[in-house]
C-alpha cells in the first residue's frame, strides 16, 4: 500500500510538470491577445503615422483622415460624385449602422489609441526622449484633429481599460490638452542624452521626418498654432499667439510634414488616393475650384492659375471646367467634362489610366501641415491684427509656397505635361497681376481664404472644412461686405438632404460601432442619435 501511495504521488507530480510545461508552451504558441506585449518601440511608430492617412487592422481599415476626407472634401467642394443625389453632396451626414465619418474616430481611439500611450510610456522608461516627444506631439494632432471633426467626444476617460463605457467631454478641454501635449513634445525633443538618437528615431519615423526632432519641433509648433486659431471665439482669439507659433512652425516647404509611402505594390503600401487603393473613381472636381483657377471666379476674374494643371485636370478642350454636386454631368458636353484625377474619362471609375498626377499617384507623398497653411494662417491673424502690411507679406509668402511645393516635389512636377509646367515667368506674371496680389489696403478675408483654398486643395481636407465652418460657409467679409468664399453655393432645397432641416454640416458624428453600440446613453446626452446632429455647430464656430 504504502508503495502504491508512493507511485500515485510521483505520477501525479510528473502530471503536474507535463501539464505545467505544455501550459507553458501553449502560452508561448498562443499569446493572450488582451494581454500588453512588450514591443520595440521603434517597431510601434510606423503604423502610428500610418494612421494620420490611412492604416488598416484585422478589426477593420482606412482608419485615418483620408477615408473621412472623401467625404468631407464633397461638404467643401474639393469634389463631388460623377453621378447624381450622392447622399454626401447633398450634405448629408453618415447613415444608419454605418462607419463612414468614423475614421478619424477610430483612428484616434483604436488605431493609435493604447499602442501610442504605450510607445510613450515603454520609451520614458527607456529615456528615448525623442519617441516621447514624438508621441506626444502626435497626440496633441490627433486631439485637435478629433476634436473638430466631431466636437464633444471622450477626453477624461479615453484609454481607460477598466471601462466599458465613456463619458463625454467639451471641445474646449481638448484644445487645451493639444496645447499641453504641444508644449511638453517640445521639451522632450529637447532633451539629449539617455536613448536619444537621431539613427535610432529614424528606424521609427522612416516614412515621415527621418528623425529630424528639429522639425517635429515645428510640427508641433504648428499644431499649437491652429489650436489658437479660432476666429470665432471673441476675447478667446488672440492673434498675437497665433502669429507667434507661426512664426515657430513649419516655414519652409523643408520641413513640410508629409506622409510618403514604401509603394511596393501592395495597396497597403500606396497612397489612398492612388489607383491602387482605388478609392477616388467616382470623384470629379467641382466647378468651385475649376472657376477659381481659370478665371471665372468674381475674386479672381480673368486670372488663369498656374498650378490648375498640377491639382486639378483638363478636359479633353484643354480647359478647366467641373461640375456642381449632386448634378453628374451637370449639363456639360463630353468635351468639357473634367477627366478623373486618373486621368480617366469622366464617365469612366477604371483604374487603367496611367495619366495620374498629384496626391492621386500611388507613390505621391500626402501633406499634412505645410508651409503654405501656416503662411495664409499668419497673414489671416494679421489681417484681424490690423497690419494689413504684414498681411499681405504672409499672403505672398504663402502663394509662393504653394507654388514652389508643387514644383519643388518631383513626384507632382515630374507627372505633369510639359507645356503645362509652371515656368519662373509664369509664376512672376501671376504674383504680379493686382487682382492676384492687391495693395495691402485693398487685400480682403476673401484673398486670404481663397488662395488658402487652392493651397490645400486635395490633402488639406479638414482644415479647410474647419475654416469654412468659422466662417459659416457664406458669411460677409466684415470690412469688404462680400462672401468670404465668393461664389461658393452649397446646395439647397430639394438638393440639401432632408434630415439636414435646412442647415449645413458642422460636425461628423461618432463612429457608429462603438459610440452607437455600446455608448449609447453618453451619446444620447449631447444628441448625438438625431437625425440632423451632424449639422449642430461646434463650440470653435460659434462666437
Amino acid at each position: 500500500m504504502k508503495n502504491k501511495n508512493i507511485k500515485i504521488i510521483a505520477f501525479s507530480a510528473s502530471l503536474l510538470l507535463l501539464l505545467s510545461s505544455c501550459s507553458k508552451k501553449v502560452d508561448e504558441a498562443f499569446l493572450n491577445p488582451n494581454a500588453t506585449t512588450r514591443v520595440p518601440v521603434e517597431t510601434l511608430l510606423p503604423g502610428i503615422i500610418g494612421n494620420m492617412v490611412g492604416s488598416s487592422s484585422a478589426q477593420g481599415s482606412s482608419y485615418g483622415t483620408a477615408f473621412d476626407g472623401l467625404y468631407v472634401g464633397r461638404y467643401i467642394q474639393f469634389w463631388a460624385t460623377n453621378t447624381t443625389l450622392y447622399q454626401y453632396d447633398r450634405l448629408s451626414g453618415a447613415l444608419g449602422g454605418s462607419d463612414q465619418m468614423g475614421s478619424i474616430w477610430a483612428m484616434h481611439y483604436y488605431g493609435m489609441g493604447s499602442n501610442l500611450g504605450r510607445m510613450m510610456d515603454w520609451a520614458a522608461e527607456e529615456e528615448k526622449w525623442d519617441y516621447v516627444g514624438v508621441g506626444q506631439a502626435i497626440r496633441a494632432w490627433s486631439w485637435l484633429t478629433l476634436t473638430t471633426m466631431y466636437g464633444e467626444a471622450i477626453y477624461k476617460q479615453a484609454f481607460d481599460p477598466n471601462r466599458l463605457v465613456f463619458d463625454y467631454d467639451s471641445q474646449e478641454d481638448m484644445i487645451l490638452e493639444t496645447r499641453r501635449l504641444c508644449h511638453a513634445a517640445i521639451e522632450n525633443l529637447n532633451k539629449t542624452g539617455g536613448g536619444v538618437s537621431q539613427a535610432n528615431l529614424a528606424l521609427g519615423d522612416a516614412y515621415f521626418y527621418n528623425g529630424d526632432v528639429n522639425k517635429w519641433k515645428k510640427f508641433a509648433y504648428s499644431v499649437l498654432a491652429r489650436s489658437f486659431h479660432l476666429t470665432n471665439k471673441g476675447v478667446n482669439y488672440k492673434p498675437d499667439s497665433v502669429i507667434f507659433y507661426c512664426d515657430k512652425a513649419i516655414n519652409s516647404n523643408a520641413d513640410n510634414a508629409m506622409a510618403t509611402f514604401a509603394n511596393t505594390g501592395i495597396s497597403g503600401t500606396s497612397n489612398f488616393f492612388g489607383q491602387l487603393r482605388n478609392n477616388v473613381g467616382t470623384m470629379r472636381q467641382t466647378r468651385f475650384i475649376a472657376d477659381l483657377m481659370s478665371g471665372i471666379n468674381t475674386r479672381f476674374p480673368g486670372v488663369a492659375d498656374p498650378r490648375a494643371a498640377y491639382i486639378i485636370r483638363e478636359n479633353d478642350n484643354g480647359t478647366y471646367k467641373g461640375v456642381r454636386p449632386v448634378k453628374g454631368t451637370d449639363g456639360l458636353a463630353a468635351a468639357d467634362q473634367p477627366r478623373n484625377f486618373w486621368g480617366g474619362l469622366f464617365t469612366s471609375t477604371s483604374t487603367a489610366a496611367t495619366d495620374s498626377r498629384y496626391i492621386f499617384q500611388n507613390g505621391a507623398p500626402f501633406p499634412i501641415i505645410t508651409a503654405s497653411e501656416i503662411a495664409f494662417m499668419k497673414s489671416e491673424a494679421l489681417w484681424y491684427k490690423g497690419d494689413k502690411p504684414g498681411a499681405l507679406t504672409a499672403y505672398i509668402n504663402g502663394i509662393n509656397l504653394s507654388f514652389d511645393m508643387l514644383t519643388g516635389t518631383p513626384d507632382y512636377e515630374s507627372t505633369v505635361p510639359v507645356a503645362l509646367k509652371i515656368t519662373p515667368a509664369l509664376k512672376t506674371a501671376f504674383l504680379a497681376n493686382p487682382t492676384v496680389v492687391p495693395t495691402a489696403a485693398n487685400l480682403t478675408l476673401s484673398h486670404i481664404m481663397l488662395q488658402k483654398y487652392i493651397s490645400q486643395y486635395g490633402y488639406g481636407i479638414q482644415i479647410t472644412w474647419y475654416d469654412m465652418r468659422r466662417y459659416h460657409y457664406l458669411d460677409l467679409d466684415p470690412v469688404a461686405g462680400f462672401q468670404v468664399y465668393a461664389d461658393f453655393t452649397p446646395p439647397s432645397g430639394s438638393d440639401l438632404y432632408p434630415d439636414n432641416n435646412g442647415k449645413l454640416p458642422y460636425r461628423a458624428r461618432p463612429r457608429y460601432n462603438s459610440e452607437f453600440l455600446y455608448n449609447v446613453a453618453a451619446l444620447d446626452l449631447v444628441g448625438g442619435r438625431s437625425l440632423d446632429y451632424h449639422t449642430k455647430e461646434q463650440w470653435f464656430s460659434q462666437p
